[in-house]
């Protein structure tokens, strides 16, 4: 045991606590058959809380935590504290990047020992936790090494050492019965096509990402391999922009039946989406898979990563996921962090028993609008002609059969209403 996190309580469901509780969440609350925890699946990233010091692009650490340093000792005490926080707010999961969990080595062959020997540790913390691992990653992307890119990088040493990097990341996961492994290009793209080979960067991409798939089938690794898309920051261009732009490169390599998403919200945001387009688009396309909840600030033009903390934007991002099935692998990982000046130990409790709130109200709400059945019937209402024998021809017909059968029934349509303020306040009755 250590003292960081010394005269706090764990937290339950107490919805008139002028304290640290859960006001909102309740895990054993039944929503649509099925307990909240287990809908919910909770998970906290390990790097935002237990491994960022608190720096932004224009200022440095502001963190100052017992645990900070390269050895193994301190990344044991790390762990320590990990497992006392995820006792606290009894979270299901967590998740991790290698560099989050062990010390940098001088050499590859020492960075490699000193993640077994602290995935063996975490491992044995586990066995004692109700909180298992939701999924593992590999951080491609703060090293200099990676600083034009890790698969897409124009040596081939660097993708030899990212694919190794991968592979042992995966054993990992699978070691410790991690229910998905994500891949996400930090670095993957470009900052100029002065200097960039396009088309073999994005050959060198889809082709480390069939190697993932290849050694899933290997290992008998029985997880999801989940893509995270992300736009813009920190290249110029990166190759895994958003869902859609994930999915054409999936069929580009043929992994569209293979690879699912884990999508992000500030991503979404960035890339100029609302988060519930990039699940909708997810789950209309077959590749829904988990989520990263967090929020952006909206006058900022990048990537804050802040708890999430708007019920409506939630409600809806819920919504479809509930029309998606919900999650099977999956979970809602809190990729957020705490603000520079939130120096506590406390703080990074409140921050997460806010956040799970948050979500927690907005998941009822989304299941309240589900079973309400209103928006989906408006839905299916502006839809219905396709339903007809009519509507359903058309897809089956040429333009030529189409056009002679608009003049023989001199078809004139008008427009009908989108309703969207009716919708937007409906909406509104759950939230």
């Amino acid at each position: 045991m250590t003292d960081f996190f010394k005269d706090i309580s764990p937290l339950r469901y107490d919805p008139q606590s002028d304290g640290l509780a859960f006001r909102h969440y309740n895990p054993d609350e039944v929503v649509m058959g099925k307990r909240m925890e287990d809908h919910l699946r909770f998970a906290v990233a390990y790097w935002h809380s237990f491994a960022w010091p608190g720096d932004d692009p224009f200022g440095g650490q502001t963190f100052e935590r017992p645990w900070f340093g390269n050895t193994m000792d301190l990344a044991k005490m790390k762990a320590d504290v990990a497992f006392e926080m995820f006792d606290l707010l009894n979270v299901p999961f967590f998740c991790w990047h290698d560099a989050d969990i062990r010390p940098e080595g001088d050499s590859f062959a020492e960075s490699k020992r000193n993640f077994e020997e602290m995935v063996d540790y975490l491992s044995e913390k586990m066995e004692s936790s109700k909180t298992k691992l939701l999924w593992g990653t590999a951080n491609l992307f703060s090293n200099r090494r990676f600083m034009a890119g890790a698969a897409t990088n124009p040596d081939p040493d660097i993708f030899a050492w990212s694919a190794a990097t991968v592979k042992n990341c995966m054993d990992a996961t699978h070691k410790m019965g991690g229910q998905n492994y994500v891949l996400w290009g930090g670095r993957e793209g470009y900052e100029t096509l002065l200097n960039t080979d396009l088309k073999r960067e994005r050959q060198q991409a889809g082709r480390l990402l069939q190697m993932a798939v290849e050694y899933k089938h290997k290992i008998g690794f029985k997880g999801a391999i989940l893509v995270e898309p992300k736009p813009q920051e920190p290249t110029k261009h990166q190759y895994d922009f958003d869902v859609a732009t994930v999915y054409g490169f999936l069929k580009e390599f043929g992994l569209e039946s293979e690879v699912q998403m884990n999508i992000e919200q500030g991503h979404a945001i960035l890339a100029g989406h609302s988060f519930e387009h990039e699940l909708a688009l997810a789950s209309a396309l077959g590749i829904f898979g988990s989520i990263d909840m967090n929020r952006n600030d909206y006058q900022s033009g990048w990537d804050t990563d802040q708890f999430p903390n708007n019920v409506p934007e939630v409600a809806l991002a819920y919504y479809e996921v509930l029309k998606a099935g919900g999650f099977t692998t999956g979970g809602t990982n809190f990729d957020a962090k705490l603000r520079r000046q939130s120096l506590d130990p406390v703080d990074l409790i409140a921050g997460h028993a806010g956040a799970m709130d948050v979500c927690a109200r907005g998941f009822k709400a989304a299941a309240a609008m589900l079973e309400d059945g209103t928006l989906e019937a408006m839905r299916s209402e502006r839809y219905a002609g396709w339903d007809t024998p009519k509507g359903q021809a058309l897809l089956k017909s040429d333009l030529a059969t189409i056009a002679a059968q608009v003049e023989a029934d001199a078809i004139n349509p008008q427009p009908r209403s989108g309703r969207q303020e009716i919708l937007e306040n409906i909406v509104n009755r759950f939230v």
